[in-house]
């Protein structure tokens, strides 16, 4: 399974961006799916999460408010409000081995590769 990310760009603080992840070969219609982030120097921290039907989610403390996962059967989408230039860092989607959850990196099955997102001040 290969997970494309895009919908990464420039944006000024307080703009949106909206994200989206789909799979090539296979669908992840059954798996839950995180979006995580990383920023220059720091490690991978969790943003969002969705279980496999789209009725549980689960979110960062940080984003909280901000951003919204949703999903359908091809796609999950991350849309981002309000952004902050701390929210600059590469996200990347990930499916999940399970249905729910999606916020554990130990039950990442498949990651995807990344799409930058860039806030200015």
């Amino acid at each position: 399974v290969q997970l494309q990310a895009s919908g990464g760009g420039l944006v000024q603080a307080g703009g949106s961006l909206r994200l989206s992840c789909t799979a090539s070969k296979r669908t992840f219609s059954n798996n839950a799916v995180g979006w995580f982030r990383q920023a220059p120097g720091k490690e991978r921290e969790f943003v969002a999460s969705i279980d496999w039907r789209g009725s549980a989610t689960s979110y960062a403390d940080n984003v909280q408010g901000r951003f919204t996962i949703t999903r359908d059967n091809v796609k999950v989408y991350l849309q981002m409000n309000s952004l902050k230039p701390e929210d600059t860092a590469v996200y990347y989607c990930a499916v999940s081995r399970f249905s729910y959850g999606g916020r554990e990196v130990g039950n990442i099955a498949y990651w995807g590769q990344g799409t930058q997102v860039t806030v200015s001040s």
